[in-house]
């Protein structure tokens, strides 16, 4: 089998993908949108952490009557980062965009949200009801800003993301098969597990790593201690690691579900421990249609593997491409790197 990296290794080397990043650095918090070039998308969820915020998540089951979506917003700001959705609503329905309801259009744009409120940012406008909700107008600038290429690490969503001990953030990869087949991941890391090889400055996820996209750490030849996860109670809020996973190929709401469960085990290779019981894990997968599916087991299994390699690629980058932010520290600042990805 002959695998490549796409042109950007990033998510929108999935055919008909745009993203977008805001962020508001004295909020320390950010939104990033996930939208078609076109209309709409197939799209499923596949949720595993105890602790999820989310929205139109429903809209997502396969038996639903909405046959596709219009956007999948990923946001820091707790439960009250939920308005992120409103405001890529109101962009899309300003654009003609949406469900058909008689004469009106309502976009459907599901969304899932991670803990960022103890990061030291400004979080007045949280407790003070004269003040406005950011996350409303970060929506509608990340939908302005969407387009093929799109900043990693301290960005949109992962922009006020913690990760084991380190800076986490936002990172993307994709993969193409020797068929054409294209898929892509995009990942918000902002775990409480460890993305690292316990001492060690290797990745979790090396041995999926392509080109040297976060430094290509060997892993060590002793045999590694045993891990120090430190889970008491007091300690486990702010975790979370929001994921996209996306094909080209013609999928139906039920195929796309499989797609997403069969990704959740990127995280499990790139993050210990994972799902945890106040975790919001939740990979989020898109279709595009831009492939017919010829084969509906076979080709379907290669996209859920390779969908799962992309997205334990995506939560390391997302580490690695971090920069520091106040307090927080980065994985190149403390182990070094000379970034050549």
């Amino acid at each position: 089998m002959i695998l490549r990296t796409g042109a950007r290794n990033l998510l929108t080397d999935v055919p008909g993908l745009v993203v977008g990043n805001a962020q508001d650095e004295a909020i320390r918090s950010g939104v990033t949108v996930v939208l078609s070039e076109d209309d709409d998308f197939v799209a499923a969820v596949d949720i595993r952490g105890g602790g999820t915020g989310t929205r139109e998540t429903a809209a997502l089951a396969p038996e639903g009557v909405v046959p596709a979506v219009h956007g999948i917003v990923l946001s820091g700001g707790s439960a009250f980062g939920l308005d992120a959705a409103g405001g890529a609503m109101t962009w899309l329905a300003a654009q003609g965009r949406g469900f058909a309801v008689g004469a009106a259009r309502v976009p459907v744009v599901p969304q899932a949200i991670l803990f960022d409120l103890l990061n030291g940012g400004d979080k007045g406008w949280a407790v003070r009801p004269d003040m406005a909700n950011p996350y409303r107008a970060l929506a509608v600038a990340a939908c302005a800003a969407a387009g093929a290429d799109f900043a990693l690490g301290t960005a949109g969503a992962g922009y006020g993301a913690m990760a084991g001990g380190l800076k986490g953030g936002l990172g993307s990869t994709s993969i193409v098969h020797e068929s054409g087949l294209t898929v892509g991941a995009l990942a918000a890391v902002n775990a409480r597990g460890s993305v690292l090889l316990d001492g060690s400055a290797a990745f979790n996820a090396w041995a999926v790593e392509r080109d040297g996209e976060y430094g290509a750490v060997p892993p060590p030849v002793a045999p590694l201690p045993d891990p120090d996860w430190n889970l008491a109670g007091a300690r486990l809020p702010a975790n979370t690691t929001l994921a996209i996973v996306a094909t080209d190929l013609a999928l139906d709401k039920a195929q796309v579900q499989r797609l997403a469960t069969m990704a959740q085990a990127g995280l499990a290779r790139a993050i210990r421990p994972v799902w945890t019981p106040l975790d919001g894990d939740v990979v989020f997968a898109v279709a595009t249609g831009r492939r017919a599916l010829r084969d509906p087991v076979g080709d379907l299994a290669l996209a859920g593997a390779l969908a799962a390699d992309c997205l334990a690629r995506a939560a390391a980058r997302g580490v690695y491409k971090a920069s520091d932010l106040g307090a927080m520290r980065c994985y190149r600042e403390i182990y070094g790197s000379d970034d050549a990805t």
